[in-house]
Protein backbone atom coordinates (compact mmCIF):
# COMPACT_ATOMS: atom_id res chain seq x y z
CA UNK A 1 0.00 0.00 0.00
CA UNK A 2 1.22 3.59 -0.65
CA UNK A 3 2.36 5.57 2.43
CA UNK A 4 -0.30 7.58 4.22
CA UNK A 5 -0.07 10.51 6.60
CA UNK A 6 -0.99 8.09 9.37
CA UNK A 7 1.98 5.83 8.58
CA UNK A 8 4.31 8.86 8.52
CA UNK A 9 2.99 10.12 11.86
CA UNK A 10 3.34 6.66 13.42
CA UNK A 11 7.09 6.68 12.69
CA UNK A 12 8.38 7.46 16.21
CA UNK A 13 11.77 8.63 14.96
CA UNK A 14 10.18 11.73 13.43
CA UNK A 15 8.38 12.94 16.62
CA UNK A 16 5.53 14.52 14.66
CA UNK A 17 2.42 15.92 16.34
CA UNK A 18 -0.99 16.22 14.67
CA UNK A 19 -2.55 19.62 15.42
CA UNK A 20 -5.48 19.55 12.94
CA UNK A 21 -7.18 17.24 10.45
CA UNK A 22 -6.72 14.07 12.50
CA UNK A 23 -9.75 12.57 10.75
CA UNK A 24 -7.98 12.74 7.37
CA UNK A 25 -4.71 10.95 8.07
CA UNK A 26 -5.55 8.03 5.75
CA UNK A 27 -4.79 10.23 2.74
CA UNK A 28 -2.05 8.76 0.56
CA UNK A 29 1.20 10.70 0.22
CA UNK A 30 2.52 10.80 -3.34
CA UNK A 31 5.58 12.94 -2.53
CA UNK A 32 7.18 15.29 0.01
CA UNK A 33 7.85 18.85 -1.09
CA UNK A 34 9.63 21.64 0.82
CA UNK A 35 8.82 25.26 0.03
CA UNK A 36 9.07 28.63 1.75
CA UNK A 37 6.97 30.41 -0.87
CA UNK A 38 3.81 32.19 0.11
CA UNK A 39 2.14 30.46 -2.88
CA UNK A 40 3.86 27.19 -3.84
CA UNK A 41 0.83 25.82 -5.71
CA UNK A 42 2.24 26.43 -9.24
CA UNK A 43 4.91 23.85 -8.40
CA UNK A 44 2.56 21.20 -7.01
CA UNK A 45 0.63 18.36 -8.68
CA UNK A 46 -1.56 17.28 -5.77
CA UNK A 47 -1.01 14.51 -3.24
CA UNK A 48 2.04 16.14 -1.62
CA UNK A 49 2.98 16.52 2.04
CA UNK A 50 4.21 20.11 2.07
CA UNK A 51 6.94 21.09 4.59
CA UNK A 52 7.79 24.70 5.51
CA UNK A 53 9.41 26.72 8.28
CA UNK A 54 6.95 29.55 7.58
CA UNK A 55 9.56 32.22 6.81
CA UNK A 56 7.24 34.04 4.38
CA UNK A 57 3.95 33.20 5.98
CA UNK A 58 1.86 36.17 6.91
CA UNK A 59 1.19 36.96 10.53
CA UNK A 60 -2.50 37.83 10.35
CA UNK A 61 -5.30 35.28 10.59
CA UNK A 62 -6.55 36.30 7.13
CA UNK A 63 -3.14 35.69 5.53
CA UNK A 64 -2.73 32.31 7.20
CA UNK A 65 -6.27 31.30 6.25
CA UNK A 66 -5.65 32.28 2.60
CA UNK A 67 -2.44 30.21 2.64
CA UNK A 68 -4.28 27.11 3.88
CA UNK A 69 -7.06 27.57 1.31
CA UNK A 70 -4.51 27.72 -1.52
CA UNK A 71 -2.89 24.47 -0.39
CA UNK A 72 -6.19 22.63 0.11
CA UNK A 73 -7.47 23.74 -3.30
CA UNK A 74 -4.25 22.47 -4.91
CA UNK A 75 -4.77 18.98 -3.49
CA UNK A 76 -2.06 19.05 -0.83
CA UNK A 77 -2.75 16.13 1.54
CA UNK A 78 -0.96 17.57 4.57
CA UNK A 79 1.11 20.50 5.86
CA UNK A 80 4.10 20.18 8.17
CA UNK A 81 5.40 23.31 9.93
CA UNK A 82 8.91 23.17 11.38
CA UNK A 83 9.19 25.11 14.63
CA UNK A 84 12.30 26.69 16.12
CA UNK A 85 13.29 29.00 13.27
CA UNK A 86 10.64 31.45 12.07
CA UNK A 87 8.10 30.29 14.62
CA UNK A 88 8.68 29.04 18.11
CA UNK A 89 5.28 27.33 17.94
CA UNK A 90 2.64 26.75 15.29
CA UNK A 91 0.39 29.86 15.09
CA UNK A 92 -3.09 29.19 16.39
CA UNK A 93 -4.80 30.93 13.40
CA UNK A 94 -2.97 28.45 11.16
CA UNK A 95 -4.31 25.55 13.26
CA UNK A 96 -7.83 26.97 13.10
CA UNK A 97 -7.70 27.45 9.31
CA UNK A 98 -6.39 23.92 8.76
CA UNK A 99 -9.12 22.46 10.99
CA UNK A 100 -11.74 24.44 9.05
CA UNK A 101 -10.56 23.02 5.68
CA UNK A 102 -9.90 19.50 6.99
CA UNK A 103 -6.20 19.81 6.08
CA UNK A 104 -3.96 17.71 8.35
CA UNK A 105 -1.42 20.00 10.06
CA UNK A 106 1.71 18.46 11.57
CA UNK A 107 4.12 20.06 14.05
CA UNK A 108 7.70 19.21 13.10
CA UNK A 109 10.05 19.68 16.08
CA UNK A 110 13.37 21.43 15.59
CA UNK A 111 15.52 18.26 15.98
CA UNK A 112 13.70 16.58 13.08
CA UNK A 113 15.18 17.60 9.70
CA UNK A 114 12.85 17.78 6.74
CA UNK A 115 15.12 15.37 4.86
CA UNK A 116 14.32 12.69 7.44
CA UNK A 117 10.61 12.93 6.58
CA UNK A 118 11.42 12.80 2.87
CA UNK A 119 13.52 9.66 3.37
CA UNK A 120 10.73 7.90 5.25
CA UNK A 121 8.19 8.64 2.50
CA UNK A 122 10.66 7.80 -0.30
CA UNK A 123 11.48 4.45 1.31
CA UNK A 124 7.78 3.64 1.63
CA UNK A 125 7.16 4.57 -2.01
CA UNK A 126 10.10 2.44 -3.15
CA UNK A 127 8.81 -0.48 -1.08
CA UNK A 128 5.37 -0.07 -2.65
CA UNK A 129 6.85 -0.05 -6.17
CA UNK A 130 8.92 -3.16 -5.40
CA UNK A 131 5.86 -4.90 -4.02
CA UNK A 132 3.88 -3.88 -7.12
CA UNK A 133 6.54 -5.30 -9.46
CA UNK A 134 6.87 -8.50 -7.43
CA UNK A 135 3.12 -8.97 -7.19
CA UNK A 136 2.72 -8.27 -10.90
CA UNK A 137 5.29 -10.91 -11.84
CA UNK A 138 3.71 -13.45 -9.52
CA UNK A 139 0.26 -12.72 -10.92
CA UNK A 140 1.49 -12.97 -14.51
CA UNK A 141 3.09 -16.35 -13.81
CA UNK A 142 -0.08 -17.58 -12.11
CA UNK A 143 -2.32 -16.39 -14.94
CA UNK A 144 0.01 -17.81 -17.57
CA UNK A 145 -0.04 -21.25 -15.91
CA UNK A 146 -3.82 -21.03 -15.79
CA UNK A 147 -4.02 -20.10 -19.48
CA UNK A 148 -1.86 -23.07 -20.48
CA UNK A 149 -3.91 -25.57 -18.51
CA UNK A 150 -7.21 -27.23 -19.23
CA UNK A 151 -10.10 -24.78 -19.76
CA UNK A 152 -7.56 -21.97 -19.98
CA UNK A 153 -9.93 -19.03 -20.43
CA UNK A 154 -12.15 -20.12 -17.55
CA UNK A 155 -9.13 -20.59 -15.28
CA UNK A 156 -7.75 -17.14 -16.16
CA UNK A 157 -11.07 -15.46 -15.37
CA UNK A 158 -11.31 -17.24 -11.99
CA UNK A 159 -7.72 -16.44 -11.01
CA UNK A 160 -8.18 -12.81 -12.05
CA UNK A 161 -11.30 -12.44 -9.90
CA UNK A 162 -9.44 -13.91 -6.91
CA UNK A 163 -6.44 -11.61 -7.45
CA UNK A 164 -8.62 -8.51 -7.59
CA UNK A 165 -10.80 -9.55 -4.69
CA UNK A 166 -13.89 -8.94 -6.81
CA UNK A 167 -15.53 -10.57 -9.81
CA UNK A 168 -14.65 -11.08 -13.46
CA UNK A 169 -16.67 -12.04 -16.55
CA UNK A 170 -15.79 -13.04 -20.10
CA UNK A 171 -18.13 -12.41 -23.04
CA UNK A 172 -17.80 -13.77 -26.58
CA UNK A 173 -17.59 -11.60 -29.69
CA UNK A 174 -21.37 -11.27 -29.91
CA UNK A 175 -21.59 -9.99 -26.33
CA UNK A 176 -23.02 -13.18 -24.83
CA UNK A 177 -21.79 -14.02 -21.33
CA UNK A 178 -19.64 -17.17 -21.43
CA UNK A 179 -17.64 -17.28 -18.14
CA UNK A 180 -18.17 -15.53 -14.80
CA UNK A 181 -16.41 -15.89 -11.47
CA UNK A 182 -17.49 -16.17 -8.72
CA UNK A 183 -20.87 -17.63 -9.66
CA UNK A 184 -22.78 -15.08 -7.60
CA UNK A 185 -21.60 -12.29 -9.96
CA UNK A 186 -23.60 -13.60 -12.94
CA UNK A 187 -26.44 -11.15 -12.26
CA UNK A 188 -24.09 -8.18 -12.15
CA UNK A 189 -22.22 -9.26 -15.25
CA UNK A 190 -25.48 -9.78 -17.11
CA UNK A 191 -26.49 -6.16 -16.57
CA UNK A 192 -23.49 -4.93 -18.59
CA UNK A 193 -24.98 -6.03 -21.92
CA UNK A 194 -25.54 -2.44 -23.10
CA UNK A 195 -21.96 -1.39 -22.29
CA UNK A 196 -20.51 -4.47 -23.97
CA UNK A 197 -22.63 -3.75 -27.04
CA UNK A 198 -21.28 -0.18 -27.19
CA UNK A 199 -17.71 -1.49 -27.08
CA UNK A 200 -18.53 -4.07 -29.74
CA UNK A 201 -19.24 -1.23 -32.15
CA UNK A 202 -15.83 0.36 -31.55
CA UNK A 203 -12.44 -0.81 -32.91
CA UNK A 204 -10.58 -3.13 -30.53
CA UNK A 205 -8.92 -2.73 -28.16
CA UNK A 206 -11.22 -0.33 -26.31
CA UNK A 207 -12.23 0.04 -22.68
CA UNK A 208 -14.77 1.76 -20.47
CA UNK A 209 -14.95 2.42 -16.72
CA UNK A 210 -18.16 2.65 -14.71
CA UNK A 211 -18.65 3.37 -11.06
CA UNK A 212 -21.50 3.53 -8.60
CA UNK A 213 -24.77 4.58 -10.18
CA UNK A 214 -23.43 4.70 -13.71
CA UNK A 215 -25.60 3.16 -16.46
CA UNK A 216 -25.62 -0.62 -16.29
CA UNK A 217 -24.71 -0.79 -12.60
CA UNK A 218 -27.30 -1.60 -9.97
CA UNK A 219 -27.61 1.20 -7.40
CA UNK A 220 -27.24 -1.35 -4.61
CA UNK A 221 -23.92 -2.72 -5.88
CA UNK A 222 -21.76 0.42 -6.09
CA UNK A 223 -19.07 -1.55 -7.91
CA UNK A 224 -16.18 -0.01 -9.76
CA UNK A 225 -16.34 -1.76 -13.14
CA UNK A 226 -13.89 -1.89 -16.04
CA UNK A 227 -14.93 -3.40 -19.39
CA UNK A 228 -12.21 -4.18 -21.96
CA UNK A 229 -12.57 -5.48 -25.53
CA UNK A 230 -10.23 -8.29 -26.57
CA UNK A 231 -8.79 -8.25 -30.06
CA UNK A 232 -5.62 -7.51 -31.98
CA UNK A 233 -6.90 -6.58 -35.45
CA UNK A 234 -9.56 -3.94 -34.64
CA UNK A 235 -12.29 -6.61 -34.48
CA UNK A 236 -13.28 -7.64 -30.98
CA UNK A 237 -13.08 -11.40 -30.38
CA UNK A 238 -14.48 -11.07 -26.86
CA UNK A 239 -14.87 -8.78 -23.85
CA UNK A 240 -13.60 -8.86 -20.27
CA UNK A 241 -15.34 -7.11 -17.37
CA UNK A 242 -14.08 -6.87 -13.80
CA UNK A 243 -15.82 -5.44 -10.76
CA UNK A 244 -14.17 -4.33 -7.50
CA UNK A 245 -15.30 -2.52 -4.40
CA UNK A 246 -12.85 0.36 -4.94
CA UNK A 247 -10.89 1.73 -7.86
CA UNK A 248 -8.21 -0.72 -8.93
CA UNK A 249 -4.69 0.10 -7.81
CA UNK A 250 -1.71 0.41 -10.19
CA UNK A 251 -0.64 -3.10 -9.18
CA UNK A 252 -4.11 -4.47 -9.93
CA UNK A 253 -4.03 -2.64 -13.26
CA UNK A 254 -0.86 -4.59 -14.17
CA UNK A 255 -2.63 -7.83 -13.28
CA UNK A 256 -5.67 -6.85 -15.35
CA UNK A 257 -3.49 -5.97 -18.34
CA UNK A 258 -1.74 -9.34 -18.09
CA UNK A 259 -5.11 -11.12 -18.11
CA UNK A 260 -6.25 -9.07 -21.12
CA UNK A 261 -3.10 -10.02 -23.05
CA UNK A 262 -3.44 -13.73 -22.24
CA UNK A 263 -7.14 -13.85 -23.07
CA UNK A 264 -6.54 -11.98 -26.32
CA UNK A 265 -3.87 -14.49 -27.33
CA UNK A 266 -6.14 -17.38 -26.41
CA UNK A 267 -9.09 -15.99 -28.36
CA UNK A 268 -7.05 -14.95 -31.36
CA UNK A 269 -5.06 -18.21 -31.54
CA UNK A 270 -2.26 -18.29 -34.04
CA UNK A 271 -3.03 -16.46 -37.26
CA UNK A 272 -1.67 -19.35 -39.33
CA UNK A 273 -3.96 -21.87 -37.62
CA UNK A 274 -6.98 -19.64 -38.00
CA UNK A 275 -6.28 -19.05 -41.68
CA UNK A 276 -5.77 -22.79 -42.24
CA UNK A 277 -9.12 -23.56 -40.58
CA UNK A 278 -10.84 -20.92 -42.69
CA UNK A 279 -9.33 -22.33 -45.88
CA UNK A 280 -10.39 -25.88 -44.97
CA UNK A 281 -13.93 -24.74 -44.13
CA UNK A 282 -14.15 -22.80 -47.39
CA UNK A 283 -12.91 -25.81 -49.37
CA UNK A 284 -15.54 -28.03 -47.74
CA UNK A 285 -18.28 -25.54 -48.56
CA UNK A 286 -17.22 -25.40 -52.21
CA UNK A 287 -17.19 -29.19 -52.36
CA UNK A 288 -20.75 -29.26 -51.05
CA UNK A 289 -21.85 -26.57 -53.52
CA UNK A 290 -20.27 -28.60 -56.34
CA UNK A 291 -22.38 -31.59 -55.38
CA UNK A 292 -19.52 -33.60 -53.84
CA UNK A 293 -21.39 -34.09 -50.57
CA UNK A 294 -20.21 -37.66 -49.88
CA UNK A 295 -16.55 -36.68 -50.16
CA UNK A 296 -17.16 -33.57 -48.06
CA UNK A 297 -18.75 -35.69 -45.32
CA UNK A 298 -15.70 -37.96 -45.17
CA UNK A 299 -13.32 -35.01 -44.89
CA UNK A 300 -15.48 -33.06 -42.41
CA UNK A 301 -15.92 -36.08 -40.12
CA UNK A 302 -12.26 -35.98 -39.15
CA UNK A 303 -11.67 -32.23 -39.21
CA UNK A 304 -14.90 -30.51 -38.23
CA UNK A 305 -16.91 -33.21 -36.56
CA UNK A 306 -19.28 -33.48 -39.49
CA UNK A 307 -21.50 -31.33 -41.69
CA UNK A 308 -24.88 -29.75 -40.90
CA UNK A 309 -27.54 -32.44 -40.81
CA UNK A 310 -31.09 -31.71 -41.84
CA UNK A 311 -32.69 -28.95 -43.88
CA UNK A 312 -30.24 -26.15 -44.57
CA UNK A 313 -30.15 -22.69 -46.07
CA UNK A 314 -27.36 -20.95 -47.93
CA UNK A 315 -26.84 -17.28 -47.11
CA UNK A 316 -24.69 -14.91 -49.13
CA UNK A 317 -23.79 -11.50 -47.68
CA UNK A 318 -22.39 -8.46 -49.44
CA UNK A 319 -21.97 -4.76 -48.76
CA UNK A 320 -23.02 -1.73 -50.73
CA UNK A 321 -20.70 1.04 -51.82
CA UNK A 322 -19.17 3.15 -49.05
CA UNK A 323 -19.32 0.32 -46.52
CA UNK A 324 -16.22 -1.31 -44.99
CA UNK A 325 -17.05 -4.74 -46.40
CA UNK A 326 -14.05 -6.50 -44.87
CA UNK A 327 -14.92 -5.46 -41.31
CA UNK A 328 -18.68 -6.00 -41.67
CA UNK A 329 -18.33 -9.42 -43.30
CA UNK A 330 -15.65 -10.39 -40.79
CA UNK A 331 -18.00 -9.65 -37.91
CA UNK A 332 -20.80 -11.55 -39.64
CA UNK A 333 -18.56 -14.62 -39.99
CA UNK A 334 -17.41 -14.38 -36.37
CA UNK A 335 -20.93 -14.00 -35.02
CA UNK A 336 -22.15 -16.93 -37.11
CA UNK A 337 -19.37 -19.18 -35.80
CA UNK A 338 -19.96 -18.04 -32.21
CA UNK A 339 -23.69 -18.70 -32.49
CA UNK A 340 -22.98 -22.19 -33.79
CA UNK A 341 -20.40 -22.91 -31.12
CA UNK A 342 -22.78 -21.95 -28.29
CA UNK A 343 -25.33 -24.59 -29.26
CA UNK A 344 -23.07 -27.09 -31.02
CA UNK A 345 -24.54 -26.32 -34.45
CA UNK A 346 -22.42 -27.16 -37.51
CA UNK A 347 -21.92 -24.60 -40.27
CA UNK A 348 -19.68 -23.89 -43.25
CA UNK A 349 -18.32 -20.43 -44.06
CA UNK A 350 -16.32 -19.10 -46.99
CA UNK A 351 -15.32 -15.67 -48.28
CA UNK A 352 -14.80 -14.90 -51.95
CA UNK A 353 -13.84 -11.89 -54.04
CA UNK A 354 -16.09 -10.90 -56.91
CA UNK A 355 -16.21 -8.10 -59.42
CA UNK A 356 -18.31 -6.04 -57.00
CA UNK A 357 -16.37 -6.71 -53.85
CA UNK A 358 -16.23 -9.38 -51.19
CA UNK A 359 -18.94 -11.92 -50.48
CA UNK A 360 -19.46 -14.15 -47.46
CA UNK A 361 -21.20 -17.51 -47.92
CA UNK A 362 -22.71 -19.34 -44.95
CA UNK A 363 -24.36 -22.77 -45.03
CA UNK A 364 -26.29 -23.56 -41.85
CA UNK A 365 -29.44 -25.22 -40.52
CA UNK A 366 -32.73 -23.69 -41.55
CA UNK A 367 -33.96 -21.36 -38.80
CA UNK A 368 -31.14 -22.45 -36.51
CA UNK A 369 -28.98 -20.29 -34.24
CA UNK A 370 -26.57 -19.42 -37.07
CA UNK A 371 -29.38 -18.47 -39.43
CA UNK A 372 -30.89 -16.16 -36.80
CA UNK A 373 -27.51 -14.66 -35.90
CA UNK A 374 -26.80 -13.75 -39.54
CA UNK A 375 -30.16 -12.03 -39.86
CA UNK A 376 -29.44 -10.13 -36.64
CA UNK A 377 -26.02 -8.90 -37.80
CA UNK A 378 -27.25 -7.48 -41.11
CA UNK A 379 -29.97 -5.60 -39.23
CA UNK A 380 -27.25 -3.91 -37.16
CA UNK A 381 -24.97 -2.93 -40.07
CA UNK A 382 -26.07 -0.17 -42.40
CA UNK A 383 -25.23 -1.11 -45.99
CA UNK A 384 -24.79 -4.84 -45.33
CA UNK A 385 -27.25 -7.08 -47.20
CA UNK A 386 -28.05 -10.79 -47.05
CA UNK A 387 -29.53 -13.10 -49.66
CA UNK A 388 -31.14 -16.25 -48.24
CA UNK A 389 -31.98 -19.38 -50.20
CA UNK A 390 -35.06 -21.54 -49.82
CA UNK A 391 -34.78 -24.49 -47.40
CA UNK A 392 -32.93 -27.35 -49.08
CA UNK A 393 -31.27 -30.69 -48.50
CA UNK A 394 -27.50 -30.63 -48.29
CA UNK A 395 -27.32 -32.34 -51.70
CA UNK A 396 -29.17 -29.34 -53.19
CA UNK A 397 -26.78 -26.74 -51.78
CA UNK A 398 -25.52 -25.70 -55.23
CA UNK A 399 -29.02 -24.69 -56.31
CA UNK A 400 -29.61 -23.02 -52.95
CA UNK A 401 -26.41 -21.01 -53.42
CA UNK A 402 -27.62 -19.69 -56.76
CA UNK A 403 -30.91 -18.74 -55.13
CA UNK A 404 -29.08 -16.85 -52.37
CA UNK A 405 -26.94 -14.97 -54.91
CA UNK A 406 -30.03 -13.83 -56.81
CA UNK A 407 -31.73 -12.80 -53.58
CA UNK A 408 -28.63 -10.83 -52.57
CA UNK A 409 -28.60 -9.01 -55.92
CA UNK A 410 -32.21 -7.94 -55.32
CA UNK A 411 -31.35 -6.82 -51.76
CA UNK A 412 -28.35 -4.74 -52.84
CA UNK A 413 -30.19 -3.05 -55.68
CA UNK A 414 -33.16 -2.26 -53.47
CA UNK A 415 -31.12 -1.19 -50.46
CA UNK A 416 -32.71 -3.88 -48.30
CA UNK A 417 -31.08 -5.64 -45.35
CA UNK A 418 -32.17 -9.18 -46.33
CA UNK A 419 -34.18 -10.90 -49.04
CA UNK A 420 -35.37 -14.52 -49.04
CA UNK A 421 -35.55 -16.53 -52.24
CA UNK A 422 -39.25 -17.04 -51.56
CA UNK A 423 -39.75 -13.27 -51.88
CA UNK A 424 -38.00 -13.22 -55.24
CA UNK A 425 -39.99 -16.15 -56.55
CA UNK A 426 -43.38 -15.14 -55.17
CA UNK A 427 -43.09 -11.39 -55.59
CA UNK A 428 -43.24 -9.17 -58.64
CA UNK A 429 -39.79 -9.91 -60.13
CA UNK A 430 -40.36 -13.16 -62.06
CA UNK A 431 -43.73 -12.13 -63.50
CA UNK A 432 -41.97 -9.13 -65.01
CA UNK A 433 -39.98 -11.55 -67.17
CA UNK A 434 -43.01 -11.87 -69.40
CA UNK A 435 -43.21 -8.13 -70.12
CA UNK A 436 -42.39 -7.13 -73.68
CA UNK A 437 -39.58 -4.80 -72.62
CA UNK A 438 -37.89 -7.51 -70.56
CA UNK A 439 -38.35 -10.04 -73.33
CA UNK A 440 -36.75 -7.66 -75.82
CA UNK A 441 -33.86 -7.10 -73.43
CA UNK A 442 -33.34 -10.84 -73.01
CA UNK A 443 -33.44 -11.47 -76.76
CA UNK A 444 -30.90 -8.73 -77.40
CA UNK A 445 -28.59 -9.98 -74.65
CA UNK A 446 -28.62 -13.60 -75.78
CA UNK A 447 -28.73 -12.99 -79.56
CA UNK A 448 -24.94 -13.44 -80.09
CA UNK A 449 -25.07 -16.82 -78.37
CA UNK A 450 -28.13 -18.05 -80.26
CA UNK A 451 -26.60 -16.96 -83.59
CA UNK A 452 -23.46 -18.88 -82.68
CA UNK A 453 -25.45 -21.99 -81.84
CA UNK A 454 -27.20 -21.87 -85.23
CA UNK A 455 -23.95 -21.77 -87.23
CA UNK A 456 -21.22 -23.36 -85.08
CA UNK A 457 -20.55 -26.37 -82.89
CA UNK A 458 -21.22 -26.25 -79.19
CA UNK A 459 -24.52 -25.31 -77.54
CA UNK A 460 -23.49 -22.08 -75.73
CA UNK A 461 -26.97 -21.21 -74.45
CA UNK A 462 -27.48 -24.63 -72.85
CA UNK A 463 -23.94 -24.60 -71.51
CA UNK A 464 -24.44 -21.15 -69.96
CA UNK A 465 -27.74 -22.25 -68.39
CA UNK A 466 -26.10 -25.33 -66.85
CA UNK A 467 -23.11 -23.38 -65.61
CA UNK A 468 -25.25 -20.67 -64.00
CA UNK A 469 -27.62 -23.18 -62.43
CA UNK A 470 -24.58 -24.82 -60.81
CA UNK A 471 -23.28 -21.36 -59.87
CA UNK A 472 -20.01 -21.75 -61.74
CA UNK A 473 -19.16 -25.22 -60.47
CA UNK A 474 -17.31 -26.68 -63.45
CA UNK A 475 -17.44 -30.38 -62.67
CA UNK A 476 -21.13 -30.40 -61.71
CA UNK A 477 -22.19 -28.33 -64.75
CA UNK A 478 -20.05 -30.43 -67.12
CA UNK A 479 -21.64 -33.60 -65.72
CA UNK A 480 -25.11 -32.17 -66.34
CA UNK A 481 -24.15 -31.50 -69.98
CA UNK A 482 -22.30 -34.77 -70.45
CA UNK A 483 -19.08 -33.01 -71.57
CA UNK A 484 -15.56 -32.67 -70.19
CA UNK A 485 -14.97 -29.70 -67.90
CA UNK A 486 -12.26 -28.38 -70.26
CA UNK A 487 -14.87 -28.29 -73.01
CA UNK A 488 -17.18 -26.32 -70.75
CA UNK A 489 -14.40 -23.86 -69.85
CA UNK A 490 -13.74 -23.30 -73.57
CA UNK A 491 -17.46 -22.63 -74.15
CA UNK A 492 -17.64 -20.12 -71.30
CA UNK A 493 -14.66 -18.23 -72.70
CA UNK A 494 -16.50 -18.07 -76.04
CA UNK A 495 -19.57 -16.74 -74.19
CA UNK A 496 -17.48 -13.94 -72.66
CA UNK A 497 -15.92 -13.11 -76.04
CA UNK A 498 -19.26 -12.99 -77.85
CA UNK A 499 -21.02 -10.95 -75.13
CA UNK A 500 -18.05 -8.73 -74.34
CA UNK A 501 -18.74 -9.23 -70.61
CA UNK A 502 -17.03 -11.01 -67.73
CA UNK A 503 -18.83 -13.88 -66.08
CA UNK A 504 -17.02 -12.99 -62.84
CA UNK A 505 -19.38 -10.01 -62.59
CA UNK A 506 -22.31 -10.91 -60.30
CA UNK A 507 -24.60 -8.43 -62.06
CA UNK A 508 -23.77 -10.01 -65.44
CA UNK A 509 -24.55 -13.46 -64.08
CA UNK A 510 -27.87 -12.29 -62.70
CA UNK A 511 -28.88 -10.55 -65.95
CA UNK A 512 -27.97 -13.61 -68.00
CA UNK A 513 -29.91 -15.89 -65.66
CA UNK A 514 -32.98 -13.65 -65.84
CA UNK A 515 -32.65 -13.52 -69.62
CA UNK A 516 -32.54 -17.32 -69.79
CA UNK A 517 -35.53 -17.58 -67.46
CA UNK A 518 -37.40 -15.07 -69.60
CA UNK A 519 -37.05 -17.41 -72.54
CA UNK A 520 -38.63 -20.20 -70.49
CA UNK A 521 -41.78 -18.25 -69.70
Amino acid sequence: MPPTLASVVRNTSLHLTVLAGADHLERQVRWVHTSELDDPTPFLEGGELLLTTGIKLGRTAAQLQAYVHRLADAGVVGLGLGVGLSHTEVPQPLVDAAAQRGLPLLRVPEPTPFIAISKVVSAALAAEQYEAVTTSFEAQEELTRAALGKDGTTAVVRRLAARLGGWAALYDGSGALSVVAPDWAARRAGRLAAEVDRLRRRPAPSSAALQGRAPGIDTADEDYVVVQSLGADRRARGFLAVGTEDRITPTERYVLNAAVALLTLTLERSRELRQAEERMGAALLRMVLAGEVATARQVAAGLFGGLPEGTVRVMVAGAGQGVDAAEALGELGDRAEQAGARVGEKLLVAREDGAHGERLMVLALDNGAVHRACLGVVEEHEGLSLGVSAPAALEEAGTAHAQAERALAVALRGGRRSVDHEEVGAGSLLPLLGEDAVTAFAEGLLRPLREHDRTARGDLVASLRAWLSRHGQWDAAAADLGVHRHTLRYRMRRVEELLGRSLDDTDVRMELWLALRSGEE
